[in-house]
């Protein structure tokens, strides 16, 4: 920001809307966070959504020591999100506005730099990037970060379709008037995902809107909280039958308006995130939560027309939702795990129909995976074993890559490198080295084997004294497997789950003197690594336990 055009724009012109409902513990913590942004900051409008435990009165404890903090009670409990934000807007006086939800933070400058943003670009919205901060680790996702990579202006939203995939409300500010102007409010009542009917509202308005790089919200993620946020807590297919409607509305919102791309591509978003991530969940939920997650997933789908499914018809979540559609009943669970991944993995068995043609399975023949023949190598769902054995020369990772409809013989695998990610900090990296890649056939030794057929094998060791030196963490596998020709496909690995495959070690060192090693899949089936040094080490991962059994 240069000193002429700081000296230019008027101060005082946003309004931030906190909403917070039983939440004493933070609304306190994201209000100052607002209040600090500065003198940009005209006023926040804390909306306190009938709470019982005292948020009221630390609220108003704080605005009379603040004089740009107002605090709005409501009477009744909404039971949602939506009703308490269009409260918040109502009462708004500024000439722009955020949001900010009571168990986040606004980080320092968030404020000046969508408002410088949206000033200089004369645009009613301006975005800048989140990041979901997991907690108590402290790890931080950005959230859409393609979106976010440079500064840019957008003067029609279907010339980005990639915008409808960010559906959050809070990192954005938005011009007052507009939303006054086109009627831009929020479902009310209990509406879960009120932010995506909202966003599709906004969108279809066709605002010139302005993106910058600079993190302008920080969502934190508190997983072993008592009540789970509505976006984590997805347990209850009623959770589900929400997200489905508020995608079917942005759809028709969009639809309504005449943005006939950005509708196509909402529903190109649901296949690609949301039907994926409840897929690589689906496996552990019981049998009558599947069968009604299953029903209505089969519902929604079938209000897509030829032209949704033909766009890029070798998609992950393309193929994902035409079995899911073509069978009438929860199936091929596993499969549908490994293809939800992400990169996502073809498992076998690999079918085919009479005519060659590559199939799903022979009991859904009709869904044809024949795009995949003509799919770049680098973008194919290849699947890969992986084990963890110990031996003399230590623990090694055993490798095996499928065949997938002869375009893996046909690139010519040769090596493959291996890297362990390290979970709370995916900066820090442990490598693995590198293997050559041997062809073989015949039948994995370990139990869940995916039987005969071609494959490639490969061995490498696995560095648990540099995994170890970096402290108690959980590490995820990465494989890179590079092609006769120089292309390369990042994956990760299926992991084998026969008898003892999995099972904790504790593995002499000379450094630690003991090192705790427990391979496990993580929700998408990966293979992932815990792994703990030292007694104290040792002793920490098993009151961990004794704490999950108590629980």
């Amino acid at each position: 920001m240069n000193a002429e055009t700081h000296t230019e724009r008027p101060l005082a012109e946003v309004a931030v809307v906190v909403i917070g409902y039983d939440d004493a513990a933070h609304v306190t913590d994201a209000v100052r966070s607002a209040l600090a942004q500065g003198p940009a900051v005209r006023e926040v409008v804390a909306v306190d959504d009938c709470s019982k435990d005292g948020s009221a009165g630390l609220l108003d404890r704080l605005a009379a020591s603040e004089p740009r903090l107002k605090v709005i009670r409501r009477r009744v409990n909404s039971g949602g999100c939506g009703t308490p934000r269009n409260t918040g807007l109502d009462a708004v006086t500024s000439p722009y506005v955020m949001f900010l939800d009571s168990d986040d933070v606004l980080p320092p400058g968030a404020v000046d730099a969508l408002l410088e943003a949206a000033a200089g670009a004369h645009a009613e919205v301006a975005g800048g990037l989140c990041v979901r901060r997991e907690l108590p680790s402290g790890r931080e996702v950005p959230w859409q970060a393609r979106l976010y990579a440079l500064h840019a202006v957008v003067a029609h939203p279907a010339r980005r379709t990639r915008l409808v995939h960010d559906t959050l409300c809070v990192n954005k500010l938005y011009r007052t008037a507009f939303l006054r102007a086109h009627g831009i409010r929020f479902p009310e009542g209990r509406f879960p995902y009120e932010d995506v009917v909202f966003t599709a509202r906004v969108l279809a308005a066709a605002p010139r809107i302005a993106l910058v790089p600079d993190r302008v919200y920080v969502w934190h993620v508190r997983r072993s909280a008592e009540r789970l946020s509505i976006s984590l807590d997805r347990a209850g297919v009623a959770n589900w039958r929400a997200r489905t409607e508020a995608c079917r509305q942005a759809y028709e919102v969009l639809l309504g308006a005449g943005q006939k791309e950005l509708a196509r591509a909402v529903r190109a978003k649901f296949l690609d995130h949301d039907l994926r991530m409840y897929l690589r969940e689906l496996g552990l939920r019981d049998a009558a939560y599947r069968r009604a997650w299953w029903e209505l997933a089969r519902s929604y789908l079938a209000e897509y027309d030829a032209d949704d499914w033909a766009r890029n018809p070798a998609a992950p979540g393309r193929l994902l939702g035409r079995v899911v559609l073509a069978s009438p009943e929860p199936r091929d669970l596993p499969r549908l795990r490994e293809l939800a991944a992400r990169p996502a993995r073809l498992y076998p068995p690999y079918a085919r129909a009479a005519d060659g043609t590559p199939v799903w399975s022979d009991g859904l023949a009709q869904v044809s995976l024949e795009p995949l023949l003509t799919r770049p190598v680098r973008a194919l769902p290849l699947a890969v074993d992986a084990e963890l054995r110990p031996g003399a020369r230590g623990t090694r990772l055993r490798l095996r890559l499928h065949e997938l409809y002869g375009r893996v013989a046909q690139a010519g695998p040769e090596t493959v490198e291996a890297e362990w990610r390290h979970r709370d900090d995916g900066d820090v990296v442990v490598r693995g080295g590198s293997a050559a890649l041997v062809p073989c056939t015949g039948v994995l030794e370990a139990a869940g084997s995916a039987g005969p057929g071609r494959t490639w094998s490969a061995e490498t060791a696995v560095d648990l004294p540099a995994l170890a030196a970096l402290g108690a963490g959980t590490w995820d596998l990465r494989l890179r497997i590079r092609f006769r020709d120089g292309a390369s496909r990042d994956v990760t690995a299926h992991a084998l789950t026969g008898a003892g495959l999995l099972r904790r070690r504790a593995v002499p060192s000379a450094r630690h003197g003991v090192v705790l090693v427990q391979p496990y899949t993580t929700h998408s089936g990966a293979l992932a690594l815990r792994v703990a040094p030292g007694v104290r080490g040792v002793l920490s991962v098993t009151r961990a336990r004794l704490r999950r059994l108590l629980h």
